[in-house]
């Protein structure tokens, strides 16, 4: 028996594609001009690869790195690194949006789809003073995130310095990127011991991990938590378990490893702990050095990375949602019911296998990335430190426990394509990659058998 199922329209068959084209192109463009000679304090710049490879790791939000940020580029290196991840993290589609709003030129159906696609499924009414919206609350987060970080950076390196920095710092943060420009790869081990410094790195971490859905319905709501959506009770319930959860584990595993927690007081254990376990899903910051981590301690670390942020976030990985309907999957089967129920209401059959599809085209470039990587490094570093730093990649966290530049170039190279999947989105590229046609095609029903399963 044959059924007609009819496919997406022309406008939406190409937006997939239209998003991963749009983050190549602006890694492109980050490319030409971290190449530049301006844009490296040696006036020689700094060669087409590394070039490519610090491009692609701050449109992607990542923060991994090749030359070491805060000795190797001037000033004008620096900016052009910090709208790369502005641009990177809130999506390439805000901006082109605001630009066309700003010229006065009507949005086409079209652009909304795409609009919409890159906004994970808002909706297509009134994209435009949605996108200002989103815009301007990422720029009042980043505002109040460098004010605080201000007060503590302005009386260290003096006011202009000191507000660059914490500028620089606050949109690092705020779009989970990581970069940082303290040099010598330091990241903000300097502030192991300040509560100011890494709260206010951790909230911003966050709040740019939410999502703008989740952040903008938060403050609009006014009848508690139950009256959200089920969207946004997931991801802050999900969120806060992750966070918990990481705090107690590096707070239990790592307080008695002298080279990492022992040498703190109980309360900066605690900090340090509740720090790495907010940093290391997503933003890439480290308050003490990670290579001395117990191996336990960084597959942990490895299972936060690759489950990520949240969706329309600034974040990446398989994302909370994904997480949690996978969980949920897990448990309904397990219960013997037919649906994946939760909190009164039916997840979709089709939510259920996107999250399937998701986590296993995730996980499967994640072992095979691992693998090259281990087979070029020929046994130079521990599987798992390279699990790390591919888990990282993957996860555009930005973290490291070998340190990115000791990799061949080669095994660098296999890291470009895992940190742009992780970016666009394991399922957003398979889609790109397929040509699928927009006519009806037909579906057979076969019979149906059973094989054995576990």
């Amino acid at each position: 028996m044959s059924l007609p199922v009819k496919q997406k329209g022309k406008g939406f068959q190409h937006a997939e594609s239209i998003l991963a084209l749009g983050f190549l192109a602006v890694i492109l463009l980050g490319t030409v001009l971290l190449a530049l000679p301006a844009a490296s304090r040696s006036g020689k710049g700094i060669g087409l690869f590394d070039s490519l490879f610090t491009a692609t790791s701050a449109v992607c939000v990542t923060g991994l790195v090749a030359v070491d940020t805060g000795t190797t580029f001037s000033v004008f290196g620096q900016i052009v690194l910090l709208v790369l991840i502005q641009v990177g993290g809130l999506g390439f589609m805000v901006f082109a949006t605001m630009i066309m709003v700003a010229l006065g030129r009507k949005i086409s159906i079209r652009g909304r789809m795409l609009i919409r696609e890159s906004m994970n499924g808002a909706s297509l009414s009134d994209l435009g003073r949605l996108t200002w919206l989103y815009l301007l609350l990422s720029i009042a987060i980043e505002t109040v995130g460098t004010v605080f970080l201000s007060i503590r950076l302005v009386p260290l390196l003096g006011w202009k310095h000191g507000i660059w920095m914490a500028l620089f710092h606050s949109v690092s943060a705020f779009c989970n990127a990581g970069f940082d420009l303290f040099g010598n790869y330091a990241s903000l081990t300097a502030f192991s011991g300040d509560p100011l410094v890494l709260l206010t790195v951790a909230v911003l971490i966050i709040l740019g991990g939410l999502g703008f859905a989740v952040i903008l319905e938060t403050l609009r709501n006014r009848q508690g938590f139950r009256s959200l959506t089920l969207h946004t009770r997931i991801v802050l319930l999900t969120t806060l378990g992750l966070v918990l959860t990481g705090t107690v584990f590096y707070w239990l595993a790592e307080r008695s490893n002298a080279e990492t927690l022992a040498g703190f007081g109980e309360g900066e254990k605690i900090l340090n702990a509740f720090f790495q376990s907010v940093t290391m899903r997503t933003a890439g910051f480290n308050s003490f050095d990670l290579s001395r981590f117990r191996d336990g301690s960084k597959l942990f670390s490895s299972v936060l990375m690759m489950i990520g942020a949240s969706p329309a976030s600034t974040g990446g990985g398989i994302k909370t949602t994904t997480f949690a309907a996978l969980v949920l999957l897990m448990l309904s089967v397990v219960r013997g019911e037919n649906e994946v129920n939760v909190a009164r209401r039916r997840l979709s059959t089709d939510i259920a296998r996107r999250a399937l599809a998701v986590a296993v085209l995730f996980l499967t470039t994640l072992v095979t990335g691992t693998l090259i990587i281990s087979f070029i490094e020929n046994g130079r570093f521990p599987l798992a430190d390279i699990l790390f730093e591919a888990s990282s990649a993957m996860g555009t966290v930005g973290v490291s426990a070998i340190g990115t530049p000791n990799l061949h170039p080669a095994s660098r190279a296999v890291l470009l394509p895992m940190m742009f999947l992780g970016r666009v989105g394991p399922l957003t590229l398979a889609f790109a990659v397929a040509k699928r046609q927009g006519r009806i095609k037909t579906l057979s029903k076969h019979p149906e058998e059973r094989i054995m399963i576990g």
